[in-house]
């Protein structure tokens, strides 16, 4: 069974009060480098990051095995850490990898889900409209609470059907995803209605339509991918 510590730092939001110094650098350092601000393949030096988040070496190297295990920094044997490299190869494996997870646990949650998974869905896509109803087209990479709702909303999504490991190996894959997707948002080279997405996954899934809500989820998913592969810009 997974560490009952790691599962539960490894989806604390970012935003959340800490538990423990450990897991406030971690969530720091988790959300730098998803933002960008600690750049792919840069060195993370503990005694450079200990001043500038403000712990000790100690508390600084667990949280960087906690990311570790996020798989967004990588060891270099004794030489340290640095932040995980993307490339347009990862991005389309883990589009690949994430679309088949993400799928079948879909198809399970709808087809095990109770009253209550319906009725916390709904609430989950009502609190995300109402933010992409004031956003419209304008979500960026710096609107951190509609990040945090999306996440919300995929994870409604699949909690129809209880399986720690799988939710476990879709949160690292969305976190992964979030990296790629800020660049999507500022590159932008093709129009996106996000909003139209999301509404589109929810009707088929509130309605019980596996087969049409497996479909809209794969092409939400693979969108992200086509825009950072699409030529400089192209519409």
């Amino acid at each position: 069974m997974l560490s009952s510590r790691r599962f539960s730092t490894a989806f604390a939001e970012d935003d959340a009060p800490p538990r423990t110094l450990v897991e406030g650098a971690y969530l720091q350092l988790r959300r730098d480098i998803v933002e960008g601000r600690l750049q792919p393949g840069e060195k993370l030096r503990v005694e450079h990051l200990k001043d500038n988040y403000e712990v000790g070496a100690g508390t600084l190297r667990e949280a960087l095995a906690l990311l570790l295990s996020d798989a967004l920094v990588v060891a270099e044997g004794q030489r340290g850490f640095r932040v995980a490299p993307i490339s347009m190869a990862d991005l389309a494996d883990l589009t690949r990898t994430r679309i088949l997870l993400e799928t079948e646990a879909l198809r399970r949650s709808i087809r095990h889900g109770d009253a209550r998974w319906a009725a916390e869905l709904t609430a989950a896509f009502d609190d995300l409209t109402r933010i992409e109803d004031k956003l419209g087209n304008r979500a960026s990479p710096k609107v951190r609470k509609w990040e945090t709702l999306n996440r919300n909303f995929h994870e409604a999504l699949i909690a129809g059907y209880e399986s720690p490991w799988l939710r476990y190996m879709l949160g690292i894959l969305y976190r992964q995803s979030e990296r790629y997707r800020r660049i999507a948002l500022i590159s932008r080279t093709q129009p996106r209605d996000v909003h139209a997405e999301h509404t589109e996954i929810y009707e088929c899934a509130i309605e019980r339509d596996a087969r049409r809500a497996c479909a809209a989820l794969e092409k939400h998913i693979r969108l992200t991918l086509e825009i950072l592969q699409a030529p400089e810009g192209s519409d």
